[in-house]
């Protein structure tokens, strides 16, 4: 999507964030500097979507100097608002661990139990520092956009999306904890609701649109590039819905069929219940926790139901949407090829 030198240089600003958190929490002391050190560690690698998407967006509207008007230091927030975003979902989730070894969470629990903390001591710290954690993270982000070299509009308009994207995120990430713990499977237009505003914005539409601000993008392309691309994020989420059902351990990231084994109400859930076999889907998925065997049997039952085949279907016309947009003529042909290329590896993902 970028280059070997912009993603350099975007690499280069988030290390230069990270390094600002670690210094000021070590600066404090005591659990503030193994706070700013698990930081750094959590936000260490990862694919770096995000930020790529503000660097590509802004050479698709014909970017000036990327350095002058500080692009790839909004490209790093938008990467420090998604660990931020992480590190709170794990804390939601009751996750310790992350990538294989422990994360923000699961550090300072490990910490707590080193001093002779017992479990619930342990738990208590461990979720308090991966709020602060995330927190943290939040606010440097903002911090990096509020003192961005751009011009003061820009700066105020990439405030907006960034505010957006925030707001929006944590509606979605309520809601859908809000349709996990309700006694009944929510109606499918709530849970496709959550699933869009968990994702879509701060993945895809915001990062998009800021990067065609930096570039001095028009208002209504700014507009269309932001829709194109929240519905390619729409598609983004429920292909990994897909792969958290059906997919491999590795297309996953965690156990195959993780999303059966932890129960969760996601849109190929909420079609499942509108089927004549939801009875039998509900009763498999409820003993998916219990081991492979019952995740394959909860995958069979829920091919029986149609669900995933409907699924499907919504994320070709999902995408389909996304490119019709993508041929506004507000759009530049350069920002139309950036659109149709996500569209394309969101469709390879599908299981």
């Amino acid at each position: 999507m970028i280059d070997t030198d912009a993603r350099a240089a975007t690499d280069e600003a988030i290390a230069r964030s990270l390094a600002r958190v670690k210094s000021r929490a070590t600066a404090i002391g005591g659990e503030m500097a193994a706070l700013g050190s698990a930081i750094e560690r959590a936000a260490d690698g990862g694919k770096r979507f995000r930020p790529a998407l503000v660097v590509a967006s802004f050479r698709a509207f014909g970017g000036g100097d990327a350095d002058a008007l500080g692009v790839y230091d909004v490209a790093a927030a938008f990467e420090l608002l998604h660990t931020a975003f992480v590190a709170h979902d794990d804390v939601i989730d009751h996750d310790t661990v992350r990538r294989g070894i422990p994360n923000i969470g699961g550090e300072f629990r490990e910490r707590a139990l080193d001093t002779g903390a017992d479990g619930a001591g342990a738990t208590l710290l461990g979720d308090a520092a991966g709020i602060l954690a995330g927190d943290l993270l939040l606010h440097e982000a903002q911090r990096i956009i509020a003192l961005s070299p751009a011009a003061e509009s820009v700066r105020r308009a990439l405030l907006d999306q960034f505010d957006d994207a925030v707001y929006v995120s944590a509606g979605g990430e309520l809601a859908d904890v809000g349709n996990a713990v309700a006694a009944d499977v929510a109606d499918s237009a709530s849970i496709f609701a959550a699933a869009y505003n968990k994702t879509a914005v701060y993945s895809f539409s915001a990062p998009l649109r800021a990067g065609a601000l930096l570039a001095g993008a028009p208002p209504l392309a700014v507009e269309r590039l932001g829709s194109a691309g929240g519905r390619i994020g729409l598609a983004f989420q429920l292909v990994d819905d897909l792969i958290g059902a059906f997919g491999t351990a590795a297309a996953a990231g965690k156990d195959e069929g993780v999303d059966l084994r932890e129960a969760k109400r996601t849109p190929l859930i909420a079609y499942a219940r509108e089927s004549a076999d939801w009875a039998r889907v509900d009763a498999a998925v409820a003993l998916a926790h219990t081991g492979p065997v019952a995740v394959r049997q909860a995958q069979r039952l829920l091919e029986r139901s149609g669900a995933p085949q409907r699924l499907r279907s919504v994320i070709d016309d999902t995408l389909a949407d996304a490119l019709r947009q993508a041929g506004d003529p507000a759009l530049p042909t350069a920002a139309e090829h950036l659109l149709g290329d996500l569209a394309e590896q969101v469709k390879e993902r599908i299981p």
